[in-house]
């Protein structure tokens, strides 16, 4: 795109020596004989060259655009060995006809004269007629080579009138000779070739050409995600990559017949600045790119996990306090990705101008009206613009207010007056921070009630956002390097605060019935919207990112104009903004402790309303699949056992009442069937009755009732309200019973994410599992079924040997082994009046659950209930437990036993016990 000076060209391949060593084998062996050799002369030739590329890359990591061009030039020089040697020795024809003629092109990202090290070679055979046997010959002779070399090839041969038939009917051919670049062959055919491409084939289909290459870039986007700020990005593919940037260029070339991206500026589509960012960013990911190839020797351009953390490494990241090195390599990435979507706006924004010139339409205006003017603003279109070049700079509070007037009268913000405002945001000072209207209008901005996502998205765009946040400015583009998030910080808050106005409007009621019911009844609105900007404020700090987000909150909320208790409301959520969800995933619901001690954190029905909303809007904001209808259940049945208990107040009804009322609405529930409360019901404990809700105690007695003491009998229920299976398994207590019905499940293909243990008065163990698939669904197929229940019958006969079986298994996330999670053992005494809970951190994998549930087995402790959560690569298991007395465990010894036992079975060995 842009020519790259090659420093020591002789250095990667020469190409004379090569030839007189071609020569020297035909003179010696003959053109057929020799031809092993040849290969293996020109592969030895393309391994050193990309020796030396390589070599070059390590030792300037940043030199991308040096990197591609080296690559291309190193095919550049193979393809004319090739031929000269196909052409010369192997079927040399004295005296050729006028058709018999080949001009090798180089096309797509190859004639742009940039390739990573393992980019295909796309190459186009051109003659002037028809092939004639000799061209036939020629061209697959050549192909052959280029294949023995173990290069990918893409190649197509054609006529001249052929390659103009289908360049005119197809936009990828058209788009790939656009870059048609000569290397070798017949420089008068190539000549002819390009004059008629752009006389027969680009002239007067300059606006079809890029309509359809911003269609193609939007499905593109669509396809891969639609987000610059996806944690795992497809540096060519990608929204805000490589290829966007190649639009740019193809578009500008069709239009202005551009040979270099530099002129794009002569061309008036991009200013200096703009095109030193393009320079910048498409080498940047050009390094990138060449450095993902070398690291995996295949075209790979997608940053996976496994991945980021060695090219950070190769392209010299540090780690700084709070940021790894990788955080801060996938920080600039986006940073970069970011500059890119702002160029693309205003690239076509000039391009529609000089369009709207020359016609009475513009080319990308969705309608053209008349032009009016909004305070000062000139609208036009359905966009807002600015009228005069130092707008701003004559004031700079109006670098928020047109976009609170974008946001009131649903415009767009013109892309020439968003290439102002990042070229302005630096007038952003202290004094524009402290201007009470700057803080109202941004005020308004988040709080709005038509388009707070999208608004902001474009504040944040122009750099505006970052300068008069400077906090949001630090979390700018900055991921976090797990398998959880899915995006950056600053885009995973916007995603939140659009999901909060989405659900302020009822447009997301099925999803979440509970949020939309909450909404209406909060004191207040700016408080809530200000949390969920606020609430990862503090991450990539050093420290407790909820604890330091409270600080900033109590700072900034003033200076936005909220009041006191606004200031504290927000300062709380923003501090306890995990709570709930951690209470809600980690802890038992049913155990009386559990609640108490979340209703002493909230106080009061307003923070237990705002926190759910908060809760909830964050979870969904993580990233696609993240919140389900079981996250949705359980963070709605401790909303409704708080709300109760604020309600009607903190006395403790007595255990006997309690269980009296679970059973008399039992068999209510029951009808007919309710005298089984009293039959089968009698034999379960008090603890079973408070544990359980009653539609699964309804299940459950039914299933006793038939199994009529039956040595085992497992039953399934598609649990529709928990997005689960309802697994109950009714045998004969033993010890081990709980691991072994884990492992059985485990080989079965089901990932149990919550388990409640209990034994009855005869010694029949009724343990309940809700299981869901690797991928999060219910088991509902009845193979899945049969097969679950045989491998619970055959784990607990003893009938498959479950430690090998269950180590062979695949993991569940493959590129998990690209983080390390520090396992981590902690115990807390306070939680529960009855149990012990126990939780353990540690990388997710194959049957954690088995195994850390026999090691508790054989730390001789009974699991009452446990309770599965996973963050990405992440598991976060939480057991109940007594001791075989049925006491708490205790006693620093006995706890250090349990402790490396679990870490055994988590597979590290040491971490020190955390115990409350």
């Amino acid at each position: 795109m842009t020519v790259i000076r090659i420093a020591n060209q002789r250095a990667i391949i020469e190409r004379r020596s090569l030839a007189a060593a071609i020569a020297d084998l035909v003179a010696e062996h003959g053109p057929e004989r020799s031809r092993l050799r040849v290969v293996e002369l020109l592969r030895g030739a393309l391994d050193a060259g990309r020796a030396e590329i390589a070599r070059r890359l390590a030792e300037k990591p940043g030199a991308g655009a040096e990197c591609a061009a080296a690559q291309a030039f190193l095919v550049d020089q193979l393809v004319r060995l090739i031929h000269d040697h196909v052409v010369g020795n192997v079927y040399r024809a004295s005296n050729r006809s006028t058709g018999e003629r080949i001009a090798i092109l180089a096309v797509g990202g190859y004639g742009r004269g940039e390739m990573a090290p393992h980019s295909d070679v796309d190459i186009a055979f051109v003659t002037p007629i028809r092939q004639t046997p000799w061209c036939e010959q020629v061209i697959e002779a050549m192909l052959y080579f280029l294949w023995d070399l173990g290069l990918k090839v893409g190649q197509s041969s054609r006529s001249l009138d052929e390659m103009v038939r289908m360049a005119r009917s197809d936009l990828t051919i058209r788009t790939a000779l656009l870059e048609g670049r000569y290397v070798w062959g017949d420089q008068d055919l190539y000549d002819e070739c390009s004059r008629r491409f752009w006389a027969e084939v680009v002239q007067g289909t300059e606006r079809q050409f890029v309509a359809e290459k911003l269609a193609e870039r939007n499905d593109r986007h669509k396809r891969l995600g639609d987000s610059r700020y996806v944690v795992e990005p497809n540096v060519k593919e990608g929204k805000g990559g490589l290829r966007d940037l190649h639009t740019l260029y193809w578009i500008g070339k069709y239009i202005h017949h551009v040979r270099d991206a530099s002129e794009l500026v002569n061309v008036g589509l991009l200013t200096p600045s703009e095109y030193r960012a393009f320079r910048k960013a498409e080498n940047f990911f050009w390094a990138v790119r060449c450095h993902l190839h070398t690291i995996t020797r295949r075209a790979e351009d997608r940053l996976t996990f496994d991945l980021q953390r060695e090219v950070a490494a190769r392209m010299q990241f540090s780690d700084r306090p709070g940021k790894s090195a990788v955080e801060r390599f996938m920080q600039y990435f986006f940073l970069q990705a970011k500059r890119v979507g702002h160029l693309t706006g205003v690239f076509l924004a000039q391009l529609d101008e000089q369009f709207a010139r020359k016609a009475p339409r513009g080319l990308l205006a969705g309608f053209r009206s008349r032009a009016r003017m909004v305070k000062g603003y000139k609208v036009f279109g359905g966009k807002i613009n600015v009228p005069s070049d130092d707008w701003f700079s004559q004031d700079p509070v109006r670098l928020i207010e047109i976009f609170a007037l974008a946001d009131e009268h649903r415009l767009e913000v013109h892309p020439e007056a968003m290439r102002l405002a990042a070229r302005d945001a630096r007038l952003i000072d202290g004094a524009v921070r402290k201007n009470p209207r700057a803080n109202a209008l941004f005020l308004d901005i988040l709080t709005s009630r038509h388009d707070p996502e999208g608004t902001l998205r474009g504040f944040n765009e122009a750099g505006v956002f970052g300068r008069f946040v400077p906090d949001f400015g630090r979390v700018n583009a900055q991921m976090q390097f797990d398998m959880y998030h899915h995006y950056t910080v600053d885009e995973h808050t916007i995603r939140a605060i659009g999901l909060l106005s989405r659900i302020e409007k009822g447009d997301l009621s099925g999803d979440h019935p509970l949020a939309t019911q909450l909404v209406g009844k909060i004191h207040s609105r700016r408080a809530l919207y200000m949390a969920v900007l606020l609430h990862d404020i503090a991450k990539g700090r050093r420290g407790d990112h909820s604890v330091l987000g409270a600080e900033v909150a109590r700072r900034l909320c003033p200076r936005l104009g909220l009041d006191e208790s606004e200031t504290e409301t927000v300062a709380w959520l923003v501090r306890t903004h995990l709570t709930m969800s951690a209470t809600a995933f980690k802890r038992d619901l049913a155990d009386w402790k559990t609640i108490t001690d979340f209703v002493a954190v909230v106080q009061s029905l307003d923070r237990l309303r705002s926190l759910t909303l908060l809760t909830i809007v964050d979870i969904r904001a993580v990233g696609p699949g993240v919140w389900n209808s079981w996250k949705r259940q359980l963070i709605a049945e401790l909303f409704d056992q708080t709300e109760e208990r604020l309600r009607l107040g903190h006395a403790q009804h007595g255990r006997e009442q309690r269980v009296a009322a679970k059973k008399a609405a039992v068999a209510a529930r029951m009808k007919k069937q309710g005298k089984l409360v009293e039959t089968v019901g009698s034999q379960l404990a008090d603890a079973y009755w408070i544990a359980e809700p009653e539609d699964i105690i309804a299940l459950n007695l039914v299933q006793l009732d038939t199994a009529k003491g039956a040595p085992l009998d497992v039953a399934t229920h598609f649990y529709a309200a928990r997005g689960a299976t309802l697994v109950t398994v009714i045998a004969a207590d033993h010890p081990g019973l709980f691991y072994r019905i884990a492992g059985g499940i485990h080989l079965a293909g089901g990932n149990i994410i919550d388990a409640r243990i209990h034994t009855a008065k005869n010694g029949t163990a009724v343990d309940n599992f809700l299981v869901q698939d690797p991928l999060g669904r219910p088991f509902g197929e009845e193979v899945q079924l049969a097969r679950l229940k045989t491998a619970i019958a055959d784990a607990l006969a003893n009938r498959v040997k479950l430690v090998p079986q269950l180590a062979a298994r695949p993991l569940a996330r493959p590129r998990a082994e690209a983080f390390t999670v520090r396992p981590r053992v902690e115990f807390d005494n306070a939680a529960s009046n009855r149990f012990t809970v126990i939780e353990v951190n540690a990388r997710d994998r194959p049957a954690l659950l088995n195994r850390l549930a026999r090691a508790l087995f054989e730390s001789r402790l009974i699991v009452h209930s446990a309770h599965i959560a996973t963050y990405g690569e992440r598991a976060a298991d939480t057991f109940y437990v007594t001791d075989l007395l049925g006491e708490k465990v205790d006693g620093p010894a006995r706890l250090k036993d349990v402790e490396q036992h679990l870490l055994e079975a988590a597979g590290e060995q040491t971490v020190e016990v955390e115990a409350v």
